[in-house]
């Protein structure tokens, strides 16, 4: 199971925000076609240029409709082997379209406008009530789709869409400007439709300048702006990420695509590392739910490791099973010592390599001066059967373990209530598991060293006992009423 896997949404859920971004296109065709032979119908009836001209916008307008209609169903297409991110860059491709449209039209616009203001001349305009109907009716619907196109955008993440809100901004503003235009050449303003359609030109210049800086970013990958910053903010967070080695990031339609790289101690398991990683994924979800992020671990050497868990760790790596590693300082030179278990059916000359590659491997990781000594011992890589020992063979080395943690006691040893004696008889000789109780303060070495005590003297009472195993627990707390 891939990282991104975990965070890809379901099925349902992305064929339902294509509906709704393809709905939304749809309508926007429709009003397009609709706003824009109304509009051809009152520049006719009125002469004004600022209007004729928002009615050629208007054909545009059902071209670039219908282009974000098809981009956005082409951006929904799934990956495949060509696309192996998708298709969602198509929506930036219509964005920039669209900006190509209106820096086009303003230019047309604008140059009309400058020529007729020069000639200090310019058409009669008629208004009546029909043409200023129009425009209120346009101005109604823009401010409408306008809204809807904005509220889809954002929540679906659509560049296409977005940049269709952004053009119908533009046509609302556009409008306004020529019913204004309109008004004050009724008011008997002269040149007031030309310097409107100045202004309306000089606007979508300005707005064709922000759309399209925002499409190009889109285009050459940029990281959205601060999102970079919440991300490593959330992921240094995560318990078990050691740092944020590198972060890339690009948006892709409606999502952000990206990877990840986080740093976790060498020393942790496989599946401390998964979970390290299913967290961060999860911290990743809350800073940017719209985000589709991979992440890699890698493992370094933190700070606080010990030399033991270092030589535990190249062990594991070699796969050699190693045991009571002895770790001492000889001056400035360290001394390792440690058994190391081997199949017992292995040629010596074959074990001592092992030995030795697994020297070697410790000399590298703490100095060629280091001096390390090896013990090697056979590994029992069957399953000898067994079975459980009689009650009186279980009674009596129950009581010879007691006896011994009694007079261990009565010179002040820590071990007491032996209890859960369990006697098996394996070909080996009898494996024996115990449980007893010490003081809770005591540590875990001197513990050990009574525990071992004991084990000495019952195998020297008992030659039949092949392995001694205990389990040491905390005397239970005393109540307020006993203290």
């Amino acid at each position: 199971m891939t990282d991104t896997q975990d965070r890809m949404p379901t099925a349902a859920a992305s064929a339902e925000v294509s509906r709704i971004k393809q709905r939304a296109a749809a309508l926007s065709v429709a009003a397009s076609v609709l706003l824009t032979l109304a509009k051809f119908a009152a520049a006719l009836v009125s002469g004004s240029l600022a209007l004729l001209t928002d009615a050629l916008q208007g054909l545009i307008d059902i071209g670039s409709t219908l282009f974000t209609w098809f981009a956005v169903r082409a951006a929904d297409k799934p990956a495949d082997d060509e696309h192996h991110y998708g298709h969602g860059k198509v929506e930036a491709l219509a964005a920039l379209l669209e900006t190509a449209i209106l820096f086009g039209l303003s230019g047309a616009i604008l140059w009309e406008a400058i020529n007729r203001l020069r000639a200090g001349t310019e058409p009669p305009v008629e208004v009546t009530a029909l043409v200023v109907g129009v425009l209120l009716f346009s101005l109604m619907v823009d401010a409408t789709r306008w809204r809807a196109l904005t509220t889809v955008a954002r929540d679906t993440r659509s560049e296409a869409l977005a940049a269709e809100a952004t053009h119908f901004a533009t046509d609302f503003v556009g409008t306004a400007l020529v019913l204004a235009g309109l008004v004050l050449s009724r008011m008997g303003v002269p040149m007031a439709d030309s310097a409107t359609a100045l202004g309306l030109a000089l606007y979508m210049i300005l707005t064709a300048f922000r759309l399209g800086r925002r499409t190009i970013d889109t285009l050459i990958d940029a990281a959205p702006k601060g999102l970079s910053e919440r991300l490593r903010q959330a992921a240094s967070e995560v318990p078990g990420v050691v740092g944020v080695e590198w972060l890339k990031l690009r948006p892709a339609g409606g999502q952000v695509q990206g990877e990840i790289g986080i740093l976790v101690s060498r020393t942790l398991p496989l599946d401390r590392v998964t979970a390290i990683k299913s967290e961060l994924l999860a911290a990743l979800a809350v800073a940017e739910p719209n985000a589709e992020i991979t992440v890699t671990a890698n493992p370094v050497q933190v700070d606080d490791e010990t030399v033991l868990e270092r030589v535990l760790l190249i062990a594991l790596k070699m796969k050699v099973p190693v045991h009571h590693v002895s770790v001492h300082s000889i001056g400035e030179r360290l001394s390792v010592s440690l058994d190391m278990e081997v199949d017992a059916g292995l040629p010596l000359s074959e074990a001592h390599e092992i030995a030795t590659r697994l020297e070697r491997a410790i000399r590298d990781e703490f100095g060629r001066e280091t001096e390390v000594e090896t013990h090697i011992e056979p590994m029992e890589t069957s399953q000898p059967s067994g079975h459980n020992a009689a009650w009186e063979t279980v009674e009596a080395i129950g009581k010879a373990i007691a006896q011994e943690a009694a007079r261990a006691a009565e010179s002040g040893g820590p071990i007491r209530d032996i209890h859960s004696v369990r006697v098996r008889e394996t070909r080996n000789g009898l494996v024996v598991n115990y449980h007893c109780r010490a003081e809770g303060g005591l540590d875990v070495a001197a513990v050990h060293h009574a525990v071992d005590a004991i084990e000495r003297a019952v195998r020297q009472a008992r030659p039949d006992v092949c392995r001694l195993v205990s389990h040491a627990e905390p005397l239970p707390m005393a109540s307020p009423a006993q203290a």
